[in-house]
């Protein structure tokens, strides 16, 4: 069966059309489904005469942690409908007052004929409202109200703590389970689900999975559909009806629910055909019973087995859609299975369908023949030989397996080898992460010797980063609670408990009365950000102030809060609790070794606002942006990750240099939290009035390059057309998803979008999967299963080239368009020598492909930046290439009318598109563009120098001018010397470039002069010009003598701030640098300058000792141990700590070349 789009000018559509269209094809996601849906329940109910209002409350979670976002920005829309939302300030309590929303019009007052209520909460908050929903569900709902019970299902804990299913609870609480497929089932089931529980007077559950809720997709609307059948009550039932009581007692309401409500429940099912045979057989063999995502992957299994619904039929295949999954109608299944020699039953995690079909076939006349098949094949799941192993209980289920289980039970040929083969394992793997900016990049560092508890928010990620001081996450609410049951057995005296915001509104402060109540050592550190970031940033549900929470914390008996911010000064003026103390962040060291010094309940309040909603309020205007940068000049930098320490933060990124790894920071993603200038490093500056410089594209011309039209690709038959886009979670790539999805729907296409998140959405690895289809019937599963990519946009090269990405690949058909820039995973925070071969990671995508003919490698991020001014604009660059090599097959006009539609950076967007498809037209001209002949290069564009002589010439004009040409000349007689020796031991020149570099990077050694002769030269100012507009002025950040604080917890020294004209000293200074070393120096004898001459004399040392015995054998552990300086970095005590760990590899580098003596001694002797 075609399910055709009726088009519609691309001109005439609109964003809002979603919710007021009031018939025909639109598209939109799951969520919109749900806003849509109690709208939609208005309108029917207003044509039916009656005068209806609706409730919304619930509680945010993934996969519905935007719903309430949608909500609010329809918040007129609703109103108008007279639909009230009010976020719950948890879940149980948001299902309490959709329960007592039912009783309008029993008691007096009722303003409207009954209040349709849609309560909304993940699988955790179904869980903990399990006690509301069994009271509320057996209390039951009015005749013209009605209660919907929305439970996100997390299947495979991407956003959860623990694997998620809701079906268990709701049938636990007698709430009938309905389980849509796709976007149009959740209206449409939504709408049933409304209409039911005034039918039946129950609430009904819809349950509501991650990759159907969170996919979109084109779906048909209109007031009268679905259209709904309200069947004649049972003989059976109650004169007085099924609906809510004003008075009940708990016995009745049972007997009522389980006897007739249920029942009732079924016969809607019935008479609605919401269990409905979707593809049957003159000779059925094989029957399939799915629902919901499972029945999507059916489908699609089928597909991928070749077998369309005309194949299946000839195959014997009979397929049963499941509609409602609990309780389970045994009419429709024994009229199912009449004819079928075997019933394979698909569902994802523990069996629902399966043990009911089971029971329902045992007592059926004739029926218990039939073979069972689905998670075990002839014996129980809990006997101890459970059967031939079918489908898997646990974790996620994909087309794939089934359609193998599916060939097996036919006896196909050759399609249990139809799959794709299989990528090599062990790609890279792109972890979440804190944003760049991010209070928790601090708030979440501890104390040497302490460690926390971890809780439920963004903060958990500490967990991932730092396992071994902060772990075992409790569920939201117990946070810190678990040390309630180790305090007393326990000698450690002390933790630290993290606890967010929007959790401690939520039910978390009641952990902390429980830790008063049982008087434990605990420190509670609640962070303090404003909103509740994990699952989008919505502001905390009620006031919350630092002064309310203080005075609420010390009347629940905590002994002792100290209030740490990012910026003290917003306290001037407020009135904290007596003995309420503020410090700045720089303190934070010193407050929690105080406070876990605290005998009781001490809560250390850490309040800065969320970067990334900082960020948005900055973009609006509602939140004060400062008029200030931080930047690196990349020539003082020493690589020593000191700033990545202080800060975590993922905008500081690796910068390959002649000298060596620097640092530098992403203008782009930098949130100004200007935590990273706390290293202890001076090449930090703070630009003041600074304006990040605009792309050379803002300027060109529109005309200025005649691009063709492409030839879009044609579909393949019935398959649809797999796009799968990756990236990094936070820098847009859902956005790509939308935009093509929404250009697919107009141009007169079917399409869904399926956006992979979860954790990932902070700097993990997110991924879109898009089909586009000329019919709506060949669009089944959303997410993209193995093999089934024709085109992959790769927004990311790690995300790209790991196994999952790579495993949608099938060789041959399947065509990529990367960009090349390998941004830092979150390992580079820890690690300044953490790197990937961005070579290798291009093969093996190259490879998955079938070859580099299937590849575009494509240098968009910095394209980007030099065209566009920021890196954000490459996302839309790729899909503008991959358009115009012809790789998708949506016309133009719909994606820039897409891109309109949209409404952010429109014309930025536009030009970013139009620059992608300039690449692919005419790439050479497009590299001129952005990068004119004779422009200055500055030092991140310099290609690494590989032969000795360009080496040795380099580092003598550098030394020349870090002091004279005398000082060059030292080096370059020892390198000399080397080179000789090298050469006399059959060498190449690997050892003496090794000595070239390392014997200039410490005879170079950073001090004061060098400092300041680094901030005087050219480079440094046009690294400050490509980056910023005229305009700006600088501040320096430096910890030497005799600007240098100290700390007075570590006693370390600490950096100060200095103005602009401090720039002119520095450049005085500079011209002073031939005092070094004579008696007129001033820092001749500061420990720096000792340690610096002593490691030029060690090595030196070490060099003559490497000549005197250099043999063939001994050369590559000669030029191991010319490689020791690389670990010699940073200033101050962060050089001191490093020189410690690299006397200990020096040492042992001795002691091998020792021992490789000494068998040569021995045969000398």
């Amino acid at each position: 069966m075609t399910t055709a789009l009726a088009t519609r000018p691309a001109a005439d559509v609109t964003l809002d059309e979603k919710y007021e269209l009031a018939s025909g094809w639109t598209f939109m996601s799951g969520t919109q489904a749900l806003v849509r849906l109690p709208l939609q329940q208005r309108l029917c109910d207003v044509a039916a005469g009656r005068n209806t209002a609706g409730f919304i409350s619930g509680y945010r979670g993934s996969p519905l942690g935007r719903y309430d976002m949608e909500l609010w920005r329809n918040a007129e829309r609703l109103k108008a409908h007279h639909i009230h939302f009010q976020p719950g300030v948890n879940e149980d309590l948001a299902a309490t007052a959709v329960w007592g929303s039912q009783y309008v019009g029993i008691f007096p007052g009722a303003r409207y004929d009954g209040v349709f209520s849609i309560w909304y909460g993940k699988t955790p908050g179904v869980d903990r409202s399990a006690d509301v929903l069994r009271h509320a569900n057996a209390a039951g709902t009015a005749p013209w109200g009605g209660a919907l019970a929305l439970c996100g299902d997390d299947h495979a804990a991407k956003s959860s703590t623990q694997a998620a299913q809701s079906d268990q609870i709701l049938i636990a609480t007698g709430i009938p389970v309905l389980y849509p497929a796709n976007v149009q089932d959740i209206l449409d089931f939504g709408l049933h689900g409304i209409a039911m529980s005034r039918h039946a007077g129950c609430w009904v559950g819809l349950k509501l999975v991650t990759d159907v809720v969170e996919s979109s997709g084109s779906v048909q609307v209109g007031v009268g559909r679905p259209h709904t059948t309200a069947p004649a009550p049972l003989p059976t039932q109650p004169a007085d009806g099924l609906n809510i009581r004003r008075f009940d007692g708990p016995l009745p309401q049972e007997a009522r629910l389980y006897e007739h409500k249920l029942h009732a429940a079924l016969e809607y099912a019935r008479a609605n055909g919401l269990n409905r045979v979707a593809l049957d057989s003159a000779a059925p063999r094989l029957g399939i019973v799915a629902a919901g995502k499972s029945y999507a992957d059916v489908r699609q299994a089928l597909l991928e087995l070749g077998l369309d619904e005309a194949a299946a039929s000839a195959h014997g295949i009979r397929l049963l859609k499941v509609g409602m999954v609990w309780p389970l109608d045994p009419h429709a299944i024994e009229d199912f299975a009449q004819g079928l020699e075997t019933l394979l039953v698909v569902e994802e995690k523990r069996n629902v369908l399966e043990d009911q079909i089971k029971a329902i076939l045992f007592d059926a006349p004739g029926l218990r023949g039939v073979r069972v098949a689905g998670k075990y094949h002839g014996a129980n799941g809990w006997a101890r030989e459970r059967g031939a192993p079918g489908l898997p209980s646990t974790g996620e289920l994909a087309p794939p397996a089934i359609a193998a289980l599916v060939a097996r039970l036919l006896g196909l040929p050759g399609c249990e080898g139809a799959a794709p083969a299989a990528v090599p394992k062990g790609g890279p793997v792109r972890l979440p992460n804190f944003c760049s900016g991010c209070p928790h990049n601090t708030s979440t560092q501890l104390p040497e010797g302490s460690r926390a508890l971890a809780g439920i928010g963004c903060h958990a990620i500490a967990s991932l980063q730092r396992p071994q001081t902060t772990g075992t996450i409790s569920h939201m609410g117990g946070e810190g609670v678990m040390w309630v049951g180790q305090a007393p057995f326990t000698d450690e005296p002390h933790v630290f408990a993290n606890l967010g915001d929007g959790t401690y509104f939520h039910s978390g402060f009641l952990a902390i009365r429980q830790a008063v109540a049982a008087k434990v050592r605990i420190t509670y550190k609640l962070l303090v950000n404003g909103f509740v970031s994990m699952t989008g940033g919505q502001p905390v549900d009620g006031e919350l102030s630092v002064p309310q929470m203080a005075a609420e914390l010390l009347a629940e008996g905590v002994g002792r809060i100290v209030v740490v911010a990012d910026d003290p000064g917003r306290y001037d003026g407020v009135a904290l609790p007596p003995g309420v103390a503020v410090e700045h962040r720089r303190a934070l060291e010193r407050v929690q070794r105080e406070l876990r010094e605290f005998t009781g309940v001490s809560v250390l309040v850490y309040d800065q606002v969320c970067a990334t909603e900082r960020r948005r309020l900055r973009k609006r205007g509602k939140a004060p942006d400062p008029d200030q940068r931080s930047f690196i000049n990349s020539a003082v930098c020493e690589g020593c990750g000191d700033c990545s320490a202080k800060s975590n933060c993922m905008s500081i990124e690796p910068l390959p240099t002649e000298l060596g790894r620097k640092r530098r920071i992403n203008q782009s993603s930098c949130n100004k939290d200007f935590s990273c200038v706390e290293g202890f490093c001076p090449s930090f500056v703070t630009v003041h009035g600074a304006t990040p410089r605009r792309g050379k594209a803002r300027a060109l011309p529109e005309s200025d390059l005649a691009l063709p039209e492409a030839a879009l690709p044609a579909f393949d038959g019935a398959r649809p057309y797999g796009v799968l886009v990756t990236g990094i979670g936070g820098t847009g790539v859902v956005t790509v998803g939308a935009i093509l999805g929404m250009a697919a729907h107009l141009d007169g296409k079917a399409a869904s979008t399926l956006d992979v998140t979860g954790l990932a959405q902070k700097y993990g690895a997110v991924m879109s999967h898009i089909r586009i289809a000329a019919d709506a019937a060949q669009l089944q599963s959303t997410r993209l299963a193995a093999g089934e990519a024709d085109l992959l946009v790769g927004c990311d090269l790690v995300v790209s080239a790991g196994d999952e990405a790579l495993s949608k690949f099938r060789a041959g058909r399947t065509r990529a368009v990367v960009d090349t820039s390998v941004a830092p995973t979150s390992e580079f925070t820890r690690n300044p020598d953490w790197q990937l071969d961005a070579q290798a990671l291009q093969q093996r995508i190259a490879a998955a492909a079938g070859g580099d003919a299937q590849l575009a490698l494509v240098e968009a991020t910095r394209l980007a930046v030099a065209l566009m001014g920021d890196t954000i604009a490459a996302n839309l660059f790729l899909l503008g290439f991959a358009w115009q090599r012809g790789w998708l097959p949506v016309a133009r006009a719909a994606i820039e009318r897409a891109i309109a539609l949209n409404g952010v950076s429109v014309d930025f967007n536009l030009k970013s598109f139009l620059w992608g498809r300039r690449a692919a037209h005419d790439g050479a001209a497009v590299q001129a563009l952005a990068v004119p002949a004779g422009t200055q290069k500055v030092v991140q564009f310099q290609p690494r120098l590989a032969r000795l002589a360009d080496v040795l010439a380099d580092r003598g004009a550098r030394l020349a001018a870090f002091q004279n040409p005398a000082y060059a000349e030292r080096h370059a007689r020892l390198v000399q010397r080397v080179a000789a020796a090298e050469q006399a031991a059959g060498g190449g020149e690997r050892l003496a470039t090794a000595v070239a570099r390392y014997y200039f990077k410490l005879l170079a050694y950073k001090d004061e002069f060098e400092v300041a002769r680094l901030y005087s030269t050219p480079e440094f100012r046009a690294e400050l010009a490509q980056a910023f507009e005229d305009g700006y002025q600088l501040h320096f950040h430096l910890g030497a003598w005799p600007f240098a604080g100290k700390d007075p917890v570590t006693g370390l020294p600490r950096k100060r701030e200095l103005g602009p004209w401090a720039w002119h000293a520095l450049r005085l200074l500079a011209r002073l640098r031939g005092l070094r070393g004579t008696v007129l120096d001033p820092f001749r004898h500061n420990a720096e300058r000792r340690l610096a001459l002593r490691l030029i004399a060690d090595y030196e040392q070490d060099v003559e000792r490497l000549l005197a015995g250099l043999t063939p054998e001994r050369l590559a552990l000669a030029i191991e141990t010319a490689q020791w300086p690389e670990q010699v970095r940073g200033f101050g005590h962060v050089r001191e700590a490093s020189v410690q760990k690299t006397g200990a590899l020096r040492a042992a580098l001795a002691q091998r070349w020792a021992q490789a003596d000494a068998p040569q001694q021995a045969r000398a002797a």
